[in-house]
C-alpha cells in the first residue's frame, strides 16, 4: 500500500490536492483514500490530509500512517511541526521551500539522512496561477519524483478534474503542475 501524507495550513488546498489526486488514481483500477485531520477549524492553521493507494480494498480508515511520501507545502511547517513523525526507512519528503536541499537540510537536522526534494511551490502557484495555493505544483513535483503516471496522462486527468473553474484557471493551473515536474530537485 502507498501512503501519502500532507502538511500543510488550512486554506493552502491539501484536502483539495488529496482528493484530486484520489480522483486520478480511482480512474486507473486502483483503490484510493483521501482525508483530512483538522487541529483548530480556521484558516491558517496547522493541519494534515492524508492518501492511502492500493490494488485491492484499502480497510484501513485511521490516521496513523507510516508514510511512502510526506508532502510539505508550508515551509514553515519544518520547523514547527516534526514532518518526519512515524516515518519509514525510505520515506520521500517533497517540501516547498525557497531554500535548495541542502540548505534546508542543514537548517532541519531532523531531515538530515532522509530522500529529500525541495521545490518553490508556493511561488510557482503566486507567478502562475495568482494565488499562494501550492497543492497543484505540489502534485506536479509528486509526478516527477514518483513516476507514477506520465505528466501529460496526469495533466489532462487534472484538467477534467478542474473542469467547473474558468479555463484561465485550468491553464494556470497546468502551467504550476509541469513547472514544478521540472524545477523539483
Amino acid at each position: 500500500m502507498l501512503e501519502i501524507r500532507w502538511h500543510s495550513r488550512a486554506g493552502q488546498g491539501a484536502v483539495t490536492g488529496a482528493k484530486g489526486l484520489a480522483d486520478v488514481i480511482s480512474t486507473t483500477g486502483k483503490h484510493v483514500q483521501a482525508f483530512a485531520f483538522y487541529g483548530s477549524a480556521k484558516r491558517g492553521a496547522a493541519m494534515m490530509a492524508f492518501n492511502r493507494v492500493d490494488d485491492k480494498v484499502i480497510m484501513n480508515h485511521e490516521k496513523y500512517m507510516e508514510p511512502d511520501f510526506v508532502f510539505v507545502i508550508d515551509p514553515a511547517l519544518v520547523f514547527t511541526s516534526d514532518v518526519t513523525v512515524n516515518h519509514k526507512e525510505n520515506t520521500i519528503y517533497i517540501i516547498t521551500t525557497h531554500l535548495s536541499t541542502e540548505e534546508l537540510v542543514a537548517s532541519q537536522p531532523k531531515l538530515a539522512g532522509k530522500k529529500v526534494y525541495t521545490v518553490d511551490c508556493i511561488k510557482i502557484a503566486q507567478e502562475t496561477i495568482g494565488r499562494a495555493i501550492p497543492n497543484t505544483p505540489m502534485l506536479g513535483a509528486f509526478m516527477k519524483i514518483s513516476g507514477m503516471y506520465d505528466i501529460e496522462f496526469f495533466k489532462e486527468s487534472m484538467k477534467r478534474i478542474l473542469g467547473k473553474l474558468p479555463q484561465k484557471i485550468i491553464d494556470a493551473n497546468m502551467l504550476a503542475i509541469q513547472r514544478a515536474f521540472d524545477e523539483v530537485k
